[in-house]
């Protein structure tokens, strides 16, 4: 099968567009006036797959849906099909701009299509289809997510220990001893997997003062397209980046958006150190202050300024050099 460079399948006839909705236990799938309803398993990727090739569907749809979605989406690309997984919330209100206020698995599977009808049209078709996943940062997502769980919990049986009768110490301290336990392994794999397979990437995020092993792990798993985007491009996605609120001839706040909370998270406290500890960042942040930035809205411009050093790092495959970056003036 010959693939186009920009996403899809060359030298095909395009045919209609499919959106499907995702549950935990079924999948509901719309294209032209067909609908169909199959279990999200195996068994039930297969008989998609089968039937979409048979009415030679062109893009598909569906809403990331907390992880349930994976494994459809990796059933249709590797059946060599362009797959867009949206937003819920972009999905939706794309739904309710139709007039589709009620919502069942079969009216959203349509305005999905409806989606995907639109998104096949765009001029920037390429933008919005989903890359194949990366199985090494696949992998690192999970760890980092487990090791996030663990840490929730052991900062919860932390919080309990001061107050708990004495009969409960010894079985929360025993839990904590296990959490720190599995905290441990999981960190000495992520170590090793990134040791391994981003060596170079860790290297140069590693050389910049406010970047410590949690913002390494966040960004090299959760952003893969760090250092692939222009700084516009990589501020929105990770959402630090102020958006216009302009009607007529009112000009409004300009104001941080959606985005990646997670990647924001860290970046926040990456951003925090920097202000400390790195010059750049730090004569950046005092400058805005003394130009009356509210404190706030100085530590969002530090966010987008180290993120926008950091993206143009990776791109160059360069290290910190504190010269490029001593008299910088914009974010």
């Amino acid at each position: 099968m010959n693939l186009n460079p920009q996403g899809g399948v060359a030298n095909r006839e395009r045919g209609p567009n499919a959106g499907v909705d995702v549950s935990k236990a079924h999948l509901d799938a719309c294209w032209g006036v067909e609908h169909l309803r199959v279990t999200n398993d195996a068994m039930g990727w297969d008989a998609l797959v089968a039937k979409f090739k048979a009415a030679n569907v062109d893009l598909i749809a569906l809403e990331a849906t907390g992880g349930y979605e994976r494994g459809v989406v990796a059933a249709l690309q590797g059946a060599g099909f362009d797959v867009a997984r949206l937003n819920a919330r972009q999905a939706r209100d794309f739904a309710k701009s139709l007039g589709m206020l009620a919502k069942t698995d079969q009216v959203d599977a349509r305005a999905l299509r409806d989606f995907a009808d639109v998104l096949a049209r765009h001029k920037d078709r390429h933008k919005f289809i989903t890359p194949a996943p990366d199985p090494q940062r696949e992998q690192l997502n999970a760890l980092m997510t487990r090791r996030r769980q663990l840490v929730d919990i052991r900062v919860e049986e932390g919080n309990r220990l001061d107050s708990a009768h004495s009969l409960a110490r010894r079985s929360i301290l025993a839990l904590v001893k296990v959490l720190d336990k599995q905290i441990e392994g999981i960190e000495s794999d992520i170590a090793e997997r990134l040791d391994k397979n981003f060596k170079d990437q860790c290297k140069s995020l590693d050389s910049v003062k406010g970047v410590g092993p949690v913002t390494i792990l966040t960004v090299t798993a959760a952003l893969p397209e760090l250092g692939q985007l222009n700084r516009r491009e990589i501020s929105k996605l990770v959402g630090v980046a102020p958006l216009c609120d302009d009607s007529g001839p009112r000009k409004g706040k300009r104001r941080t958006w959606g985005g990646r909370s997670q990647v924001r998270s860290v970046l926040y406290m990456a951003a925090q150190s920097a202000i400390k500890h790195n010059p750049a960042i730090r004569v950046f942040h005092s400058r805005l202050i003394a130009a009356g930035k509210p404190k706030k809205v100085a530590i969002v411009a530090c966010m987008r300024k180290l993120l926008t050093i950091l993206n143009a790092m990776l791109r160059d495959h360069a290290l910190w050099d504190p010269t490029m970056h001593a008299s910088a003036k914009t974010a």
